[in-house]
């Protein structure tokens, strides 16, 4: 099930949408208790979008499958609204089921984005330092736009550039509007990231990112190293594209 894509990417396909799910909320369990054991804690890094909602909500129903005490939440982006803007990153997770989980409240961690963005993004870094430390997360969970983006790293904005941040005001421009954003270093150095991505409408984009040589337009291309590897959870629509051997 798990094919090695080039040194820097290992794929999975599960199956359809629902068997993708599944494998990804066991996939992020899995993560979870191996970070509880070694370290712990599990420090995670959560993202916006339809799919995640889904895995969200499959683990709210898994009360009892971790020690969620244990756990740290944190955002991998967020749109420059109000917690409780439907918009939000934030406010997508927990009403899909993390306020339901056990998770100390003083272990919650949302971006700041809805004013004062680049003083916030300043202190959303230094709150990473000081409560996650050098290692940086166990997993962060990244989406995959129809334009090659990943967390708020838009094709031609400025916070791909960078390189000293962890996270980083971007301004897009198709969006007319600001994000806060985790960079490609704050992603490359954690221990584990995975991008997502499923259905029909992410089955050209896949293959173009996954192949495009370095330096590549399309951001989500640059996630991975060859000794920090990301792993991409990608159902059968999505993959079907894809030149399999």
């Amino acid at each position: 099930m798990l094919k090695h894509w080039d040194e820097r990417r290992d794929l999975v396909i599960p199956g359809d949408s629902e068997a993708t799910i599944s494998y990804a909320a066991d996939h992020w369990i899995h993560t979870g208790r191996l970070s509880i054991e070694k370290t712990g804690r599990y420090a995670v890094a959560l993202s916006g979008g339809s799919t995640p909602k889904s895995i969200f909500e499959n683990l709210s129903l898994r009360p009892k499958d971790l020690d969620w005490s244990k756990v740290f939440l944190f955002w991998s982006d967020e749109r420059a609204v109000p917690p409780n803007d439907p918009e939000s990153n934030y406010h997508m997770a927990m009403t899909a089921g993390f306020s339901k989980l056990p998770i100390p409240k003083n272990q919650i961690f949302r971006m700041r984005a809805e004013n004062a963005i680049e003083k916030n993004a300043l202190e959303y870094e230094a709150l990473i330092k000081n409560i996650v430390g050098p290692t940086l997360f166990d997993l962060v969970m990244l989406g995959l736009g129809e334009d090659g983006h990943t967390a708020s790293l838009f094709p031609n904005t400025s916070a791909i550039e960078i390189e000293d941040r962890w996270v980083a005001p971007n301004y897009v421009n198709k969006k007319s509007s600001w994000r806060m954003t985790f960079t490609l270093p704050c992603i490359n150095q954690s221990k584990l990231s995975v991008i997502y991505a499923l259905g029909s409408s992410k089955a050209e984009i896949i293959p173009k990112v996954l192949n495009a040589p370095l330096p590549s337009p399309w951001p989500a291309s640059w996630v991975g190293t060859v000794s920090k590897k990301s792993l991409w959870i990608v159902d059968l629509l999505a993959s079907k594209n894809l030149n399999l051997k």
